[in-house]
């Protein structure tokens, strides 16, 4: 069998045979984007572990963006003392996405549960996309990332313009391009939609189908949810959470990529975190990206080829 294998390579080689991988394949994954390590100072954000605070604890997809050198994180922090307890909305700052400080001692938005939360600046307007009461995605808005408009749950349709069915629809990953708002959801996490909107009231299926499907893998076999979309070097990469447990005991943080949005494919060597930690996004330092995990506490890795970390 070696013989035969060994004989072909000769004939296409003296053919002209092209035998190396095609750049796109090479490429699709570089490791910057997938390859990480942990920061030996984690974790760098957590509740706080005081159960006359509101936010004892923090859970779900927090998110943070980088402007003028300061980070923003808005988290979701609630009392441990009833699984019932409302999920409100909190801000930390930090100089260097480590040392981070609340902004108050209060949440600032009170009137509404909110967690899953996804962040996009559209011109000097901060578009929030969460999770409510429900399982039910609701877009906020500010101009100043404190204070936040609720205008209400999305009014998510099938491809033929009827609304989806009853049920939850949560964890809006979002993502904005070209005039085009494209919204990432789930559905009891057993799947990920995609819907499109120009006007960010409609919001119209591409396929009723899901774009991103669970498994055939064990790591995702049970429950697949976007976190975030990027786009690198052309193109898009999704990060998203799953779990390999019927219970949904555990989660890991993974990746996919993307030429048009719509066709997803799985990084072959997922989980690229494991142990728990889930509702990994991916913030650009200025230099590299880093990779935090918001749940159940916030860690940070590093890109594992930067060997001062």
């Amino acid at each position: 069998m070696k013989e035969k294998y060994l004989i072909l390579f000769l004939i296409c080689t003296l053919l002209g045979c092209n035998t190396e991988k095609p750049a796109d394949d090479v490429n699709e994954f570089p490791q910057e984007l997938v390859s990480f390590k942990s920061y030996e100072g984690n974790p760098v954000f957590a509740g706080e572990g005081d159960s006359t605070k509101w936010d004892e604890k923090i859970r779900e997809r927090g998110f943070i963006l980088r402007e003028d050198s300061t980070y923003y994180m808005w988290y979701t922090g609630y009392k441990e003392r009833t699984g019932d307890s409302i999920k409100y909305l909190g801000l930390a700052t930090s100089a260097d996405g480590i040392k981070w400080n609340r902004s108050s001692d209060k949440p600032i938005h009170s009137s509404l549960w909110v967690e899953d939360v996804c962040v996009v600046k559209s011109d000097s307007t901060y578009y929030m996309f969460a999770e409510s009461r429900g399982d039910t995605a609701h877009l906020l808005t500010s101009t100043d990332r404190v204070e936040w408009t609720d205008k209400g749950a999305l009014d998510v349709r099938l491809k033929n313009g009827q609304p989806i069915g009853k049920g939850p629809y949560g964890t809006p990953a979002v993502w904005h391009e070209a005039g085009i708002w494209y919204l990432f959801y789930e559905r009891n996490d057993l799947g990920v939609w995609l819907a499109t909107s120009k006007d960010l009231k409609i919001w119209t299926n591409v396929e009723d189908e899901p774009v991103l499907k669970m498994g055939p893998e064990k790591y995702d076999q049970f429950a697949v949810a976007m976190n975030q979309v990027i786009k690198y070097n052309g193109l898009y990469y999704g990060y998203y959470h799953a779990s390999a447990f019927k219970d949904w005991r555990e989660w890991s943080t993974n990746v996919a990529v993307s030429k048009d949005l719509i066709h997803w494919k799985k990084y072959e060597k997922n989980p690229i975190i494991g142990q728990d930690k889930s509702s990994g996004i991916v913030v650009n330092d200025g230099s590299q990206f880093r990779l935090y995990t918001m749940h159940p506490e916030v860690n940070v890795s590093y890109p594992s080829l930067d060997s001062a970390r």
